[in-house]
């Protein structure tokens, strides 16, 4: 994994604010997350060997998300401390378990080019690398060329949503996003579109294969010479949808490092999603093995 690390600030609250208005907290809680470290979390919890490769700052924060990793397994070795801040997630809360996020980049933007090379011994010979948006573009960019390359395949998690050059496109296998990254990279669709068209469209923008997310309705994928496939969800209790995307793109991410066939990789996602959100929090969330069918 090459990728994020944040300090979540979780924040419960009745409703989101309207603009000028001021809403009273009714809990505050403090988590490790960051996209790239939640999925590096997520998938180690199910068995996976993992790296993950990114940056945090010297301070508390970084310690509790340098702690966490080291928890469940994850290989540290390309961490690196600089001199910022670690990155930073404002998460509001509600009681539907639905989430509205602000994140500060902090150390995650000096997740460099250079960085990326003087720790190619941790990634180079994976079975996999995952990337997402959260470090910059150009990082991301030269990743995912440079795992090509090599040989190494490339699941591209395209959040937060941003508008992609072709080469980073034609490295994805799959490319994963939801309907608003998807709306995204497409200049936009209909709600009411329907999600096997959307696949396939992503699918004709360049990528090797494409998994569109649908949260509860599950997830469609496309791969070139086949329909689109739709495997469906999980009907479960909805306690906390923080980093459920990042628990499906880790469960995803070892079901294809173990050779899965890409809906059976995806099939088995949904439920690690499905655990998640029955859970308050992120990484901590996030299921065993044993608790995935």
């Amino acid at each position: 994994m090459i990728g994020s690390a944040n300090y979540d600030l979780v924040l419960g609250v009745s409703h989101r604010p309207a603009p000028g208005e001021t809403v009273l907290a009714a809990s505050t809680e403090g988590h490790p997350g960051g996209k790239g470290a939640n999925q590096a979390v997520a998938a180690a919890r199910l068995g996976a060997r993992v790296s993950f490769i990114g940056c945090i700052g010297g301070d508390s924060f970084g310690d509790v998300v340098t702690a966490s990793l080291l928890r469940s397994g994850v290989d540290v070795s390309g961490v690196r401390r600089v001199a910022a801040p670690t990155a930073t997630a404002v998460i509001l809360l509600t009681p539907d378990g639905e989430n509205s996020i602000v994140v500060s980049a902090g150390a995650n933007a000096s997740a460099t080019i250079a960085l990326v090379d003087d720790v190619s011994d941790v990634w180079s010979r994976a079975a996999v690398l995952v990337l997402q948006l959260e470090l910059p573009l150009e990082t991301v960019t030269y990743a995912a060329s440079a795992a090509v390359a090599r040989g190494v395949r490339v699941i591209l998690n395209a959040a937060p949503a941003a508008a992609l050059a072709a080469e980073v496109l034609a490295a994805a296998d799959p490319l994963v996003v939801n309907e608003n990254e998807a709306a995204t990279l497409l200049g936009g669709y209909p709600a009411d579109r329907d999600a096997a068209e959307v696949a396939a469209e992503l699918l004709r923008l360049g990528a090797r294969s494409v998994v569109l997310t649908l949260g509860a309705r599950g997830a469609v994928l496309a791969e070139p010479g086949g329909l689109p496939e739709h495997v469906r969800g999980h009907a479960v209790p909805v306690v906390d949808t923080t980093g459920a995307g990042d628990a499906f793109v880790g469960a995803l991410a070892d079901r294809i490092a173990h050779g899965d066939a890409l809906s059976d990789a995806v099939r088995f996602a949904n439920g690690a999603a499905a655990f998640s959100v029955g859970r308050r929090g992120t990484q901590d969330s996030y299921p065993r093995r044993e608790d995935v069918g």
